[in-house]
């Protein structure tokens, strides 16, 4: 290169500043409004963002007691319709509340009092990121109608309507943003019965399917424990605040907590009020102190409460950080248990009863923490076989909110993976062959057995998840059935000592391709046999395909790009816990008839 073209290239001058309108950055940094893109098979994928801000609207509108109910339709080529039947957007102001950032009604508190939208951004950022958006609204018998593309309005209409008041939403997620997406019905399902449970009376229609709630944060609790539960769910429940609680036989701890309809599913100042609240309640009304481990160990716990002005972590709202309602929390929750106790002395009897075992299993375990501990010590403090990254999720705010930790087995997959990863973001936890099966163990199984342990200590969740140090935790096992069989039983340890994990969806399986198709001027890799057998055929006759039988057998040159920006990653996700015993049970314990013949009936 010459001299001068280098000089060219390097040059700054005004030439090279750039000023952005709202609707060129919403496009440019969609994930500063959204958080991930993703193609919609994670919860949590931009797509379901886009539905969740539009659906916020007319929640809002129920809260302040206008519309009960919302329609919803998700048509099979990704076409979304949102209709409330609320006030309606005034209809001077519809085109600037859809399109024009720091423009609506909810900056003004006689009009939305506990919204979870109070940015101004939600709907601009739907607009601006579907290839096609629309919006109506209907007030006193006249409407406003205006349509856009990929943002940019193309027409406005105004006139007469007989429709009742209210306003409907339509629009397509654009592909450029969002490539091959798809909505996945389970996930719109779970949100839509969390918008019910946190709006009793509120009635949603999903293609046809009613969601509603009479008991609020009770039906959610009784959904997710039903029989599970020691005694009946403590449930609290006033304007602003609503909590529900009770124990179970489980391990660990388990909370939803909510924000003005909003799943904080990082928690804040309410869950960690509500936690205190509990344990101060319990221990005042038993007339001593106790370990906050022993009230909590088998608690599941839910709270919603309204704030005026939220204060989140991101756009994406999952962690709330008002520090001025905790103490109001506390007091109040401590007082509603205490009151409960006194008036219900079973519910007592068999929640102190619950803590005594609990206080009887953490000194029976201590003794083998201790040796644990004493042997992890003789390691120079080192958790063996970790190659660690540089960022945190507890210590590195966010920067750590993009690190992971790859389970896999054997060393010569962790090899690749070493080799390749990225150091800052990306560590590596090597498994010497099968874990141990957990199912129906007790806790000091965890610290008897040296693989389970390191697995914890590495995570750093053994005293709490709020110190788990990766964001995700990805279990990248081989495609076969010993593979298979590993992934099941890590997922088994989890889902029996650290439940949470899994119900917070931080637990991951890391999908690497099954075959390499190539001949000498392309190479395509394979995640199934269909897309082998199409490769194939356009490659020609005379192209090589490999079957990769494990990970180890892709070499760190090709392993990068699948551990890379196009990482796939499939969420181990549980709907409601009372699934979790009975899947244990059937696939994880002793080997009976039904299982027997549930496998010889799938064998290929």
């Amino acid at each position: 290169m010459s001299p001068s073209a280098t000089q060219t290239a390097q040059v700054y001058d005004d030439s090279k500043i750039k000023t952005l309108s709202s609707l060129e950055h919403i496009r440019t940094r969609p994930g500063m409004y959204i958080g991930r893109l993703g193609d919609g098979s994670h919860p949590d994928d931009g797509i379901y963002i886009l539905l969740k801000e539009v659906i916020d609207n007319s929640v809002d509108e129920f809260i302040m007691g206008c519309g009960r109910r919302i329609d919803l339709t998700v048509s099979a080529a990704g076409e979304v319709t949102v209709r409330d039947f609320g006030r309606g957007i005034p209809l001077g102001k519809v085109t600037d509340c859809v399109s024009q950032i720091n423009t609506g009604g909810k900056f003004n508190d006689d009009v939305f009092q506990f919204s979870v939208g109070l940015n101004g951004v939600g709907t601009k950022a739907v607009n601006a990121l579907s290839s096609r958006f629309s919006v109506k609204s209907v007030r006193e018998g006249r409407f406003f109608a205006a349509s856009f593309v990929r943002g940019e309005l193309q027409d406005e209409r105004k006139g007469k309507s007989d429709e009742p008041a209210g306003t409907e939403i339509v629009f397509v997620p654009d592909e450029t943003v969002f490539p091959h997406f798809r909505f996945d019905d389970k996930f719109i399902r779970r949100r839509l019965w969390n918008y019910a449970y946190l709006n009793s009376g509120l009635s949603l229609y999903y293609n046809g399917e009613r969601f509603q709630s009479r008991n609020g944060l009770l039906d959610l609790l009784n959904e997710k424990v039903e029989e599970e539960r020691l005694y009946e769910v403590i449930h609290c429940k006033t304007p602003l605040l609503e909590f529900a609680f009770c124990h179970t036989v489980a391990f660990g701890e388990t909370f939803y907590a909510f924000v003005n309809g909003q799943y904080t599913k990082d928690g804040g100042t309410h869950q960690s009020a509500f936690k205190e609240g509990i344990l101060k309640g319990v221990t005042e009304f038993a007339g001593r102190a106790m370990d906050p481990d022993d009230v909590r160990n088998g608690i599941v716990g839910t709270i919603a409460v309204k704030v005026k002005e939220p204060v989140f972590e991101s756009q994406t709202k999952n962690k709330l950080g008002n520090h001025e309602i905790r103490t109001e929390i506390v007091t109040k929750v401590k007082d509603f248990v205490l009151a409960h106790l006194h008036q219900h002395r079973d519910v007592a009897d068999k929640l102190l009863g619950k803590i005594e075992q609990n206080e009887r299993l953490r000194k029976e375990i201590q003794a083998v923490k201790k040796q644990a501990r004493d042997k992890a010590k003789k390691t120079l403090l080192r958790v063996p076989k970790l190659r660690d990254c540089k960022y945190h999720l507890n210590t590195d705010g966010e920067r750590g909110s993009n690190s992971m930790i790859f389970l896999t087995e054997g060393q010569s997959a962790a090899g690749s993976m070493i080799s390749c990863r990225n150091v800052d973001y990306q560590a590596v936890f090597s498994l010497k062959g099968k874990p141990l099966n957990c199912y129906g163990m007790k806790q000091a199984t965890v610290y008897n057995n040296e693989e389970l342990y390191y697995i914890m200590k590495a995570l750093d969740i053994e005293d709490s998840l709020e110190n788990l140090r990766y964001e995700k935790v990805v279990l990248a096992t081989d495609a076969d059935v010993d593979g298979l069989h590993i992934r099941n039983l890590l997922i088994t340890f989890f889902l029996t000592f650290f439940e949470q994990l899994v119900l917070s969806e931080h637990v991951f399986i890391l999908e690497t391709p099954l075959f390499r198709v190539r001949n000498k001027k392309e190479t395509v890799y394979c995640y199934s046999e269909a897309e082998r057998d199409a490769a194939a055929a356009r490659l020609g006759k005379a192209c090589e395909i490999t079957r990769f039988k494990g990970l180890g057998e892709i070499s760190p040159n090709e392993f990068g790009q699948f551990i890379g920006a196009d990482i796939r990653l499939l969420p181990v996700t549980v709907d409601t816990m009372r699934e979790v015993p009975r899947l244990l049970e059937f696939y994880m314990g002793k080997n009976t008839p039904q299982r027997r013949e549930y496998i010889m009936e799938r064998l290929v």
